[in-house]
């Protein structure tokens, strides 16, 4: 007991007292890839309910009110690489309507059989092609370490150090954009979860605390067949957050029993 409300604790300091923006993807990587010669589907969805009111910059998606999602497929190459491609990435916001935002390329290397060890780990690299709504740079990409540990007792922490890429400034113009997660396994179908995904900002100088993006949520997973379920709902930490969020992601494994390759 004294674990949990430790590593609960831990989150709630890291989550900070800002918030966070609209956004195609919001999920903690836990290290596992699909299966060799598998494709795998995941259906992300996400809608601010209550968020910013203005554009962050001349043209861009409105936050507040927006909905938002991106159809993420992947391919099991081995027992340690995945290789995944999100299209098509799109929204519906107040001020534009339903736009197109771009797509990303994603290659996800993992020790092999994470979902049965103790400690996992992995890392996760991504590519993007950004519509002009969408982000002020064409190009952007993402290094995505993955570090976790998992207790006997159904308990699980993971961290994801991310750090994105605008290709722009040098090492000093990267941005610390860190997500965590720790969750407990009620049973084999269903799991509950706390996550906290933040920005401080570029590494030659963090923020100022409130400009930085901190949110925290509640998750609930399903994991069944053929379709497992995460759904949450995310709380901004500040007056100048996002003050409310909710997530919805469909899981499901295309080929079946039926792979395109051992």
């Amino acid at each position: 007991m004294r674990m949990k409300l430790a590593l609960a604790a831990a989150l709630l300091l890291a989550s900070g007292s800002a918030a966070f923006a609209v956004t195609d993807e919001i999920q903690v990587y836990t290290g596992e890839v699909v299966a060799p010669g598998e494709i795998g589907l995941t259906w992300h969805n996400s809608y601010s309910v209550n968020g910013f009111k203005t554009p962050d910059y001349p043209g861009a998606v409105l936050d507040d009110g927006s909905y938002s999602s991106v159809i993420e497929w992947a391919l099991g190459v081995n027992d340690w690489f995945e290789a995944g491609l999100y299209l098509p990435l799109y929204s519906n916001s107040s001020n534009l309507g339903w736009s197109f935002n771009g797509f990303k390329l994603r290659a996800l290397f993992v020790q092999p059989h994470n979902e049965e060890k103790h400690f996992y780990y992995g890392v996760n690299f991504e590519f993007s092609w950004n519509e002009k709504s969408w982000d002020t740079q064409v190009n952007t990409g993402e290094i995505r370490p993955i570090i976790g540990y998992r207790w006997d007792n159904g308990v699980s922490f993971t961290l994801n150090p991310i750090i994105d890429n605008t290709y722009k400034g040098g090492i000093g113009g990267l941005e610390f954009v860190p997500a965590a997660r720790l969750d407990y396994a009620i049973n084999p179908t269903w799991t509950i979860a706390a996550e906290t995904y933040s920005d401080f900002g570029q590494l030659r100088g963090f923020l100022p605390q409130d400009q930085q993006s901190h949110s925290l949520w509640a998750v609930v997973d399903y994991s069944g067949l053929p379709i497992s379920v995460e759904t949450g709902v995310g709380f901004g930490l500040s007056k100048g957050a996002t003050d409310l969020a909710v997530k919805l992601m469909f899981i499901s494994d295309l080929t079946g029993p039926h792979r395109l390759f051992q």
